[in-house]
């Protein structure tokens, strides 16, 4: 238990959504490595259906902070959490590379998903937390980039009588090779406010 209330999750608390290639204890970093064409995604736009990210879930009750090393340069590489109540309820929010440049964002999905993002191209080679706060019908989703202050991303409608999971996620949409390196993994009560 943290000062703040939270509680750091044992990489082995959670089950896989989808098996990565591999998923290796380093320390206290779990390293995963993404399978080529793993996405998460439903119709809107492309007109395709992936659910084979690599989502690693437990039970949540308030938050979940996901920390994660931005070290991907590859198209739609991403990186780090995923909320998920069923196939076609669930976010995922974290770093995407896309463009060019690392991206924060999220994508929403209630029956077909939609996709928000915004440059960061200084967080690339740094650590990042994602985290996500659930409270009565609504998911909070906040970001930073080493020991910086948490910038809002993202306030998400989301079913309140959902039973949710959440925890660390990535995919490799376009390449295979991608490792991760996920540095921490805490959930803990919901945030009191927005702002």
């Amino acid at each position: 238990m943290t000062d703040d209330g939270s509680r750091v999750q044992p990489w082995a608390a959670g089950s896989w959504t989808t098996p990565p290639v591999a998923a290796t204890d380093d320390g206290t970093d779990l390293l995963v490595t993404a399978a080529e064409g793993s996405d998460a995604w439903r119709h809107t736009s492309y007109g395709f259906v992936h659910d084979d990210a690599h989502a690693l879930l437990g039970r949540l009750d308030g938050a979940v902070e996901v920390a994660f090393d931005v070290d991907f340069d590859q198209q739609f590489d991403q990186a780090g959490l995923m909320l998920r109540a069923g196939a076609e309820t669930w976010l995922k929010a974290g770093v995407e590379f896309s463009d060019g440049a690392p991206q924060v964002g999220a994508v929403v999905t209630l029956g077909r998903s939609d996709w928000s993002v915004a440059p960061v191209p200084d967080w690339a080679g740094r650590r990042v937390t994602v985290r996500a706060s659930r409270a009565g019908d609504a998911v909070t989703v906040r970001a930073r980039a080493d020991d910086e202050p948490f910038r809002l991303v993202r306030v998400a409608w989301f079913p309140p009588d959902a039973e949710v999971q959440a925890g660390p996620y990535c995919c490799a949409p376009t390449r295979a090779g991608l490792v991760v390196r996920f540095r921490r993994w805490a959930t803990g009560p919901a945030d009191t406010a927005l702002h």
